[in-house]
């Protein structure tokens, strides 16, 4: 016989009734209810899996309504902007002239510190053509790029193979005042695979309401098994963030160490000034100027300065298609004028994204020319060097932000001094995370 509840024990727990879970059984419009009630209820963990759930739908039209909705709670109320960022992109995929989301899109990347990525994704939205109602949103979002994130970085790693490690010459011979010499090994083009090693940390600390203190602290790596090959960079940069108006100015200055191989290779100490400028609503000017002085440990005769300046003009042609152009000259001093020189060049860039793989290509041109001719050399060092690189992102295998990467690079450079004389082939397979 069954025991009633009068027989049961006094200590007997009472079981608690389920949470409430959306019903297979519901409509579409059902679901939307269920998880906006959950969401506004504070219940995100229910909400998610009932937009989710949403995101899987046939429909695309309810798949990114869906997607849409999570992004904003990830966004807003959970602060979980990396997230909100990959669900908004995902639409994009679908539908790159949804403005809306796009613009969005760029007050998330705002929020994160990414300002570029906010700018070119309000170009993306001005190219493909707003109307007057969103035209307004757009100037508002660019007037708020200020809004800062305090703390942010990237990191990435990739197996890098490459025809050419030390950028040194394929000649057995190298020519001389004094005749031919025979270079050994270790002075010629080396082959290996490698592990890249990039990364970049920042802090800001808001000073008005249209300036920031910011610190960087940046790193790159290219380690191989023989560590005499091995290039490391590391350094950090302090300096104001300034808002006037619609451009921005930004200046930093800090000390830079390089090693290569086991031991220091130099120390450079200099500043940089980058300023911003919008040209009409789809394209942006900027101008950066540098100066720096370098300690060379190897060899003190490169001891000396360093002077550059660089102007890029870039374009968003539609939501899907964007690209640039860019010029630099760079004065280089030192204390034997055989290693002072001036180079300038300028490169060309276009973007597209297809699907959700973004590619890039660029081509580059720089030309050297060397103050004097160094004493064992019979000619003025003068080079031209080409390059040439093609980047794929692929966003649609992103788990918790991070995303496989590709690269291919080309490079040749062509010395009247032979030993400066190269051939190269790189490339990079791996990941790459912001954070």
């Amino acid at each position: 016989m069954n025991a009633s509840p009068a027989d049961a024990p006094a200590s007997a727990p009472v079981a608690a009734p389920p949470p409430p879970a959306p019903a297979r059984d519901l409509s579409p419009a059902q679901l939307f209810a269920f998880a906006d009630a959950a969401r506004d209820r504070g219940d995100y963990a229910t909400a998610q899996i009932a937009y989710r759930a949403l995101a899987s739908n046939p429909n695309p039209d309810l798949r990114n309504e869906a997607r849409f909705r999570l992004a904003l709670m990830l966004a807003d109320r959970q602060h979980q902007l990396r997230e909100a960022a990959v669900e908004l992109r995902r639409i994009l995929d679908d539908k790159p002239d949804a403005a809306r989301v796009r613009l969005e899109l760029a007050r998330i990347q705002a929020l994160r510190g990414n300002v570029g990525a906010a700018q070119r994704e309000l170009r993306a939205a001005q190219a493909g053509g707003l109307p007057p109602q969103v035209e307004r949103m757009v100037r508002f979002y660019a007037a708020a790029l200020h809004a800062r994130k305090p703390l942010g970085g990237s990191l990435e790693i990739a197996f890098a193979p490459d025809s050419n490690i030390n950028r040194a010459t394929r000649s057995d011979t190298l020519g001389t005042v004094l005749g031919n010499f025979t270079l050994d090994d270790a002075a010629k083009a080396k082959s290996g695979l490698g592990l890249a090693v990039r990364g970049q940390t920042y802090a800001r600390l808001p000073l008005s309401a249209k300036a920031n203190l910011t610190a960087r602290l940046n790193g790159q790596a290219s380690l191989y098994r023989d560590p005499a090959f091995n290039d490391i960079l590391g350094g950090i940069q302090i300096g104001p963030e300034l808002m006037l108006g619609a451009d921005r100015l930004t200046l930093s200055a800090g000390p830079t160490w390089r090693w290569y191989g086991p031991a220091p290779y130099s120390f450079t100490l200099g500043g940089n000034a980058s300023y911003q400028h919008p040209l009409g609503t789809k394209a942006q000017l900027r101008v950066d100027a540098g100066l720096s002085h370098t300690v060379n440990d190897r060899n003190p005769l490169q001891t000396g300065n360093s002077y550059s300046l660089a102007a890029g003009y870039d374009r968003a042609f539609s939501a899907r298609l964007g690209g640039g152009v860019q010029a630099n000259v760079i004065r280089t001093t030192a204390r034997d004028s055989g290693f002072a020189d001036v180079s300038f060049g300028g490169a060309l860039f276009a973007f597209r994204e297809i699907g959700r793989t973004t590619v890039v290509l660029n081509a580059g041109y720089n030309r050297l020319e060397a103050d004097a001719r160094l004493l064992l050399y019979p000619r003025r060092r003068s080079d031209d060097r080409f390059t040439a690189q093609a980047s794929l992102a692929w966003r649609g295998l992103q788990w918790k932000g991070i995303s496989p990467i590709a690269r291919l690079r080309w490079e040749r450079n062509r010395s009247t001094v032979e030993i400066y004389g190269y051939n190269r082939v790189s490339g990079e397979i791996g990941l790459t995370s912001a954070f």
